[in-house]
């Protein structure tokens, strides 16, 4: 992936030590609470690569923590983001991975929450940007840089134009669209990076069309 600017290779105003291993990992915390849609009761985070090796002491797990708490980058309670999780009773459990995984940075989150559930697959890049390769067993690229809604729905006929039909009633444009199925005729989901975020009204809009199972909105350019 390219580095589209001089602050994706800084990296963003945050708590150290490094983009990679705390900036990044906050995000991809964020989007696993996000997709999950609620604070997590149980956590647990499987590393790999790099993350596995040293994720204690670049503070890889406080970070990952504190994202689960949807802390932004730069909050200064990330330090202490165990004690915080304490603090709401989440249940964090560390699973160090054979191998790199997609990235050297790279973890797997599965999350609970009563009977909600998430998972994610992401890597945190350089410069604090992150990769999303998989949510809730989908394969996906997103990146977090732009408003993205997450639609699980069966993979139907017409399915696809409806959503983005949709879109463009609202005035929204598609930045990035990626789609993955189980199989034909079987689940599916279809992600929509967009260049503005959708209202509430209009994810309500899109809930009501056919075939459509949930929508999730995943927006790390909202400040937590």
């Amino acid at each position: 992936m390219r580095f589209k600017n001089v602050f994706s290779i800084i990296g963003p105003s945050m708590v150290g030590p490094s983009s990679s291993h705390t900036a990044g990992a906050v995000r991809i915390g964020r989007v696993a609470r996000q997709l999950l849609g609620c604070q997590p009761e149980k956590a647990q985070m499987t590393l790999f690569g790099s993350f596995a090796e040293t994720y204690w002491g670049h503070g890889t797990d406080l970070a990952l923590t504190a994202g689960l708490l949807n802390f932004d980058t730069d909050d200064e309670r990330i330090p202490e983001a165990d004690i915080e999780a304490e603090k709401v009773g989440m249940v964090m459990e560390w699973i160090q991975g054979k191998g790199n995984g997609p990235h050297p940075n790279s973890v797997k989150i599965m999350l609970t929450a009563g009977e909600r559930k998430a998972e994610i697959v992401a890597a945190s890049i350089g410069g604090g940007t992150i990769a999303v390769y998989s949510l809730n067993g989908f394969d996906v690229q997103i990146t977090g840089e732009y408003p993205t809604i997450a639609v699980t729905h069966s993979d139907s006929q017409g399915v696809l134009a409806n959503m983005t039909s949709l879109l463009s009633c609202e005035g929204i444009n598609i930045g990035y669209m990626d789609v993955d199925r189980k199989g034909r005729s079987e689940a599916a989901m279809t992600v929509f990076e967009l260049d503005t975020a959708p209202t509430g009204s209009l994810i309500e809009e899109m809930l009501r069309l056919p075939h459509i199972l949930e929508v999730t909105m995943i927006d790390l350019t909202q400040r937590s």
